[in-house]
């Protein structure tokens, strides 16, 4: 729900202005340089700070990486052989070794859990046939994403160049990654279950993100440090249907920072849910009925400030009557919900079931046979 929702605002250049936010909190104490928490199904600003100020993110470089991984292991789970060029890397690792193998969703689970730079090398060399054919592909997908500021030089979110991105981005970032189920079963678990082809075994990997302990309702995502980029975190929450994603850059308390960004954010925002039981009836010409009933075919739900959810107008959109015949799931008018001149969402509305049957025409003699019937009755 929430990608389909934000990708859609993308292609329509909702995200032209960062001035559209739900609400901008003054005095809010964080530690961290730059931090933002949004709603996951928007992109839409709960609290920023310094958001759009290009930042070095460190590992959370790696919730890109794993993103391609695992959309590339959804359509071929690959056996990976695990080379020299692979694993000589800098860092936080899941300790490959030469001529080890694995599936390459396994790669996945050690970015998202241990923050494995020789897993993100792996998995690059395997899907773009070298590091700086992997970075291309990262490129096109955060453009695709919509992150506007940002530009990636490695997989593994080491520092180099100008690799950079913003809090702002990130967010989108993570919450568009939340949408892979795969994504979300890795990031949102404590431990998971890591299988290697050879040696034949399943190794047991730790999520080292500490909100998946400390904050209810945490899904992930990914945590990050080096000395240029400071502690970096992405993390994601949901409460009562609210997805919240937050991140922080350079920060001295991300811990901290992450549990009240995450608190302020639930404190000033709700999703609204509007079920498709609800039907109104149109009339029908030139059927063997007089109305057919329509419906909303999809439940909709978005989510907006809590002082703004009894402000939401509900407008039907629908012709005067329908012609026979119509067939059921035919789509004959939408529902649109607006705040002020802003439309949040929109639902089709479709006809719920066949009415084939046509109304028989009357030749001149039944005409003529009913009117002076008429006169006499």
């Amino acid at each position: 729900m929430y990608k389909k929702c934000l990708f859609a605002m993308i292609l329509s250049g909702f995200f032209i202005s960062i001035n559209s936010t739900v609400a901008k909190a003054e005095g809010l104490s964080l530690s961290a340089k730059s931090a933002v928490v949004i709603c996951a199904d928007n992109g839409k600003i709960i609290y920023g700070k310094n958001e759009q100020e290009p930042m070095p993110m460190a590992s959370t470089t790696k919730i890109m990486t794993a993103l391609l991984t695992l959309e590339a292991a959804q359509s071929e789970d690959v056996k990976v052989t695990i080379t020299d060029k692979m694993v000589p890397v800098e860092g936080s690792s899941m300790y490959l070794q030469v001529g080890q193998v694995l599936p390459l969703s396994s790669l996945a689970k050690g970015m998202l859990t241990v923050s494995g730079n020789d897993a993100a090398n792996s998995a690059a060399i395997t899907l773009g046939g070298s590091l700086d054919g992997f970075v291309d592909m990262m490129n096109k997908k955060a453009k695709q994403i919509g992150m506007v500021d940002t530009y990636f030089e490695t997989p593994s979110g080491l520092d180099r160049g100008n690799h950079h991105s913003t809090a702002y981005d990130m967010a989108l970032l993570g919450a568009y990654a939340l949408e892979n189920k795969s994504f979300y079963d890795i990031s949102s678990k404590k431990r998971v279950e890591v299988p290697f082809i050879n040696p034949d075994e399943i190794r047991t990997l730790y999520n080292e993100n500490r909100m998946l302990k400390r904050y209810d309702g945490c899904i992930g995502i990914k945590t990050g440090f080096t000395r240029l980029a400071g502690r970096c975190l992405v993390s994601a929450a949901e409460r009562n249907n609210t997805r919240l994603v937050a991140v922080t850059l350079n920060a001295g308390d991300d811990w901290n920072d992450h549990e009240k960004l995450l608190d302020y954010g639930f404190s000033q925002v709700e999703t609204v849910i509007y079920d498709n039981k609800n039907s109104v009836t149109l009339p029908l010409v030139g059927g063997t009925v007089n109305e057919v009933e329509v419906f909303a075919k999809d439940q909709v739900s978005f989510t907006v400030s809590k002082d703004n959810k009894d402000k939401i107008e509900k407008i039907v959109e629908v012709p005067t009557f329908l012609y026979a015949p119509i067939k059921q799931g035919e789509i004959v008018g939408k529902i649109k919900y607006k705040l002020a001149d802003e439309v949040l969402a929109s639902n089709d509305l479709i006809v719920a079931k066949d009415e084939g049957s046509i109304r028989p025409q009357k030749n001149t003699l039944q005409r003529l046979y009913g009117f002076f019937s008429g006169l006499f009755s």
